[in-house]
């Protein structure tokens, strides 16, 4: 027992007991709650993690009798992401907040490993949102939109086998962080038999991986026979559907197939109604209770030990409210002197990164300058040895346009010659005959 019980115990033994004389009227404190809490209302946020498909949506819209008008889902999305739908929902004179959130994504990536890390993510978020309206001087808890995660339906394929890795995973990761109720989901895919084998292999895994699922309370004595039977119905096998058949005289919610009908409110052929009545109709209270007094404080608490805050000082004593002030300042001054160290180790490693960063850019730099400076050396010496080749090209070419001028005009004085010496012959003959003819 530690010294804080020992305390309290010894409180409570201080604590007389007396018998009053007559009426008060203190026993209508309950009648003021009730209607303190009518008035107010209520909230209940349902997180439904599951591979799409499942059947999630028509589940819900089954349990709440409405249509929530979900869209369907893609199954080619990137990653695991979370949608919020926030309803205004009322029976008789009791107003409910319902908030259903779906795993969008959920199970049909190729590679699975981080797809139960957004779903933890989610949920300690609304814990953090939570926590800071908390600590604010200022609260206002009373209008706050309380978003924690009160219950996870998580539904698993009616495969007949075993949990794939993902489910005993995902899990293993939220079971100290929600309220877990597996249900197997569109039950009437596989026979009565194996549905049985099939509970029985989930639980038995379930226990030997040390997964913590919700456990109905037994602890009141109003339902504590009813939850524990329940108990040992877990995992719920449903069936969800909207449409209505007629069977008998009557129009029931059933699934209509070739071979028979599946009434989804009847407990021989799924476990639908049972999932509601102890879902909605008996321990919804002790749900939202459980997730402020466990998972919540249990996040609460790491929080603010993460923080420095403790309430025990280095003698074992309780901390008054002055010394716990002190004792958040020297929080405030570690945690801030921690906060500038880490910004100037930062800015170090910046500048660090800068410097070498800009000698990496000068080297490549010089490297591409003398690359550059190598490249036009190079197409200077190509250019110059063209240029004389061009300039050799061109001197021979003269000399052998020179030369070939004056063979030509050797050959035109020799053709001259020629003709003027076939017309002096040609006129000596002809003043031969002449005479000759005289």
């Amino acid at each position: 027992m530690t010294s804080e019980e020992a305390r309290h115990l010894q409180k409570r033994e201080n604590i007389r007991s007396l018998t009053m004389c007559g009426h008060v009227g203190f026993e209508n404190l309950p009648d003021q709650l009730v209607n303190r809490s009518i008035q107010q209302g209520f909230c209940f946020n349902i997180l439904c993690v599951g591979e799409t498909g499942i059947g999630k949506s028509t589940l819900i819209d089954t349990l709440f009798n409405t249509n929530f008008e979900d869209h369907e889902s893609s199954h080619f999305y990137p990653h695991v992401r979370l949608k919020a739908q926030t309803y205004e929902l009322q029976e008789s004179n009791v107003r409910l907040k319902l908030t259903i959130v779906n795993t969008v994504g959920f199970g049909d990536q190729i590679n699975k490993k981080e797809s139960y890390q957004p779903i933890v993510d989610y949920i300690d978020a609304q814990f953090e949102a939570y926590l800071q309206e908390e600590l604010k001087i200022k609260r206002s808890l009373f209008n706050y939109h309380d978003s924690r995660i009160h219950v996870c339906l998580y539904f698993i394929s009616p495969t007949g086998h075993s949990l794939k890795t993902l489910d005993l995973l995902t899990m293993k990761s939220l079971d100290s962080k929600v309220n877990i109720i597996p249900v197997i989901a569109k039950a009437d895919a596989i026979s009565k038999t194996e549905l049985q084998k099939f509970k029985i292999k989930l639980m038995s895994e379930l226990v030997s991986n040390g997964v913590q699922i919700y456990q109905f309370p037994t602890d009141d004595e109003t339902v504590a026979k009813i939850n524990a039977s329940m108990n040992g119905h877990l995992p719920f096998a449903v069936v969800g559907s909207m449409d209505e058949v007629k069977v008998g005289n009557k129009m029931v919610k059933a699934r209509q197939y070739p071979w028979g009908i599946v009434q989804v409110e009847n407990e021989n052929h799924c476990d639908f109604v049972k999932l509601r009545e102890m879902l909605i109709c008996t321990n919804m209270e002790d749900l939202r209770e459980q997730t402020h007094s466990r998972h919540y404080e249990l996040y609460r608490r790491c929080k603010l030990e993460e923080m420095g805050f403790t309430d025990v000082g280095p003698e074992s004593k309780p901390l008054r409210i002055l010394q716990k002030l002190f004792s958040l300042q020297e929080t405030y001054e570690a945690k801030r002197h921690e906060f500038y160290g880490e910004l100037h180790r930062k800015e170090e490693e910046m500048k660090q990164m800068f410097v070498q960063r800009v000698k990496e850019k000068e080297a490549i730099l010089k490297e591409a300058e003398r690359e550059a400076k190598a490249k036009f050396d190079h197409l200077t010496r190509v250019h110059q040895e063209e240029r004389m080749k061009l300039e050799e090209k061109r001197r021979l070419l003269e000399e052998e346009i020179i030369s070939f001028s004056k063979k030509k005009a050797t050959s035109e004085i020799y053709q001259n010659q020629t003709f003027m010496a076939m017309g002096s012959n040609l006129k000596k003959d002809k003043d031969r005959k002449n005479s000759n003819f005289m």
